[in-house]
């Protein structure tokens, strides 16, 4: 059975809890390590022949066209992950429709291809951003990763399918939604399908619940960052326990991804939809 491997491709600085140290108008003054993390991604996928699925930031994009054309050429599908990794909770419609659109932009221009892939920042569709969705199909976009139907601080809350379902847009057909990794204890969900789970989770966690959810004939759907595979980026003067979010496990996630390559076949999300039979539709308008 396959499951998926996505990669949000951003830069250190643009993850979301760094969102009021580092602000995108200070950005471009700040180290660059994204090119180095995207090759060594490359590197590490082309190695166990895997395809994937990469939800790359536009602002990134737009400065290094390079590294999405590499991502590209290596047959990997191109997503969006926004242009200013902004959590959609904090837009306006308008404002998440621009946002989303000059993403769309910059990667057509660089692959030549539609775009109909997206993942929003930190998972920032919630029960009061529906309307995400809407936009999200006026914009070409047929599959979404935006959901990680757990409780956190800032992402979840969705009473929703854990499995692939169907979004019903009035009026403009569906999307399919592809939810992060979860597996139900005791009518409780818990990630366990990447990022920081997967590097503060012991291995086995993560082995065994994928097992559990294929033994079900529900695939998982697994994410990491390019700069997760970097202990060395800067670390950053904020709070002890966001210090320890992003910087816990960096130097063991190359080695848990590669035990998760060698144990599981995985592919891109816009193969895995293809394979698979989607039967749920949520919500109920």
């Amino acid at each position: 059975m396959y499951n998926a491997i996505t990669v949000d491709v951003e830069e250190w600085f643009q993850v979301s809890r760094l969102r009021r140290r580092y602000r995108p108008e200070q950005w471009p003054k700040l180290e660059s390590r994204v090119v180095e993390n995207v090759s060594r991604v490359l590197v590490l996928f082309q190695e166990y022949q895997v395809q994937a699925t990469f939800f790359i930031v536009g602002w990134v994009a737009e400065r290094y066209p390079e590294i999405v054309y590499a991502i590209y050429e290596q047959g990997h599908e191109i997503a969006s992950h926004g242009y200013q990794h902004q959590l959609v909770y904090e837009q306006s419609p308008a404002e998440f429709a621009r946002d989303l659109r000059k993403s769309i932009d910059v990667l057509e221009s660089i692959i030549d291809e539609p775009i109909k892939a997206f993942r929003a920042p930190s998972f920032s569709i919630t029960s009061k951003t529906l309307w995400a969705f809407e936009i999200l199909k006026e914009n070409g976009i047929e599959v979404d990763s935006s959901v990680f139907p757990v409780k956190h601080d800032l992402y979840g809350q969705l009473a929703c399918p854990s499995q692939f379902f169907k979004i019903q847009v009035p009026n403009k057909g569906f999307l399919t939604e592809c939810p992060v990794a979860t597996l139900t204890i005791w009518g409780k969900r818990f990630p366990i399908g990447g990022g920081g789970h997967l590097r503060a989770y012991p291995f086995r966690l993560i082995e065994e619940g994928i097992r559990a959810l294929n033994a079900k004939q529900i695939p998982a759907v697994i994410y990491f960052h390019p700069w997760e595979l970097d202990p060395f980026f800067p670390k950053v003067n904020t709070s002890i326990f966001s210090t320890i979010l992003q910087h816990h496990g960096l130097y063991n996630t190359e080695n848990k991804i590669r035990r998760l390559l060698n144990r599981f076949n995985f592919t891109s999300l816009r193969d895995l939809v293809k394979l698979s039979e989607i039967k749920d539709y949520w919500p109920t308008w």
